[in-house]
């Protein structure tokens, strides 16, 4: 039985397509849903950048504090824009119980956000951006595929519908 389900999201063109899927099975389930988007952390060159202008002490207070400030803008933006996607259906609303903005690999942040919620399904989309039709999946859903330890419902890309 389908009690919680975790949509994973990278807010990218497809991110609708599959919180509407969520949406849908949490309604049909009278299910939990939780939402996480991973923010990846700084590359070793945007780090080289930063410490190249900006003094260490500042550089300090914005790794531990700037970047919490950035988070938790994107978790608001996120909700906003949930509550926009949904229109007349805000009555679903309230089967979203949390939406986290985890730093991390998106990988391992999904995987350890489906195990520390205890979810019964994990909603992801194939892919976070156009591809060639010749790559069935993208590098975050195959790994997730290979690793959950939940079900997983997997949305396809819009793009390829009517292709033979």
């Amino acid at each position: 039985m389908i009690q919680s389900i975790l949509c994973a999201t990278d807010l990218g063109i497809y991110s609708s397509s599959v919180l509407q899927h969520a949406l849908c099975l949490a309604r049909a389930h009278q299910a939990k849903l939780y939402v996480v988007h991973a923010v990846e952390p700084l590359g070793l060159f945007a780090d080289s950048v930063l410490q190249t202008y900006v003094d260490t002490p500042t550089l300090k207070e914005l790794r531990e504090q700037g970047f919490t400030t950035v988070l938790q803008s994107i978790e608001r933006k996120v909700m906003e824009c949930l509550r926009d996607e949904m229109g007349d259906a805000h009555q679903d609303f309230d089967r979203i119980r949390l939406v986290r903005v985890i730093k991390g690999d998106p990988v391992q942040v999904i995987l350890e956000q489906s195990h520390d919620l205890a979810v019964d399904l994990l909603v992801i989309g194939s892919h976070s951006h156009a591809s060639s039709w010749g790559t069935p999946l993208g590098r975050t859903a195959g790994k997730i595929l290979q690793a959950a330890e939940v079900p997983v419902y997997l949305v396809p890309m819009l793009q390829h519908r009517g292709h033979g």
